[in-house]
């Protein structure tokens, strides 16, 4: 049996929307448009991409541990439900997700 994690399929579904770009120097920037501040920076592609990866991943637990929402990645009713439940659970209920408002914070 595999075990999968709601955070890991969340995680898969934002580098689905990564956006590469090749710079002028021969190296390479990624980002993800519906998490804002997510950029990373390598030499080649694949590194580009596994620094995204990372910076994804801090980036959603620092945003969680501050109560930040974290934006809604997809269309799946369903999944945002589960999402919704297991990081309400696992953070004290502080743990706030968005419909189409990305990157908004509670404060917002």
């Amino acid at each position: 049996m595999v075990t999968r994690f709601i955070l890991s399929d969340y995680v898969e579904q934002a580098l689905a929307n990564a956006v590469y770009d090749k710079l002028e120097d021969g190296t390479f920037a990624g980002r993800i448009p519906p998490c804002k501040g997510v950029v990373a920076f390598g030499p080649t592609l694949r590194e580009c991409e596994d620094e995204l990866r990372s910076t994804l991943e801090d980036w959603i637990l620092v945003g969680l541990k501050l109560g930040y929402r974290v934006p809604v990645i997809g269309d799946d009713e369903a999944g945002r439900a589960k999402v919704r439940e297991t990081i309400a659970a696992g953070h004290g209920g502080r743990g706030r997700i968005l419909g189409r408002e990305h990157g908004r914070t509670q404060t917002d």
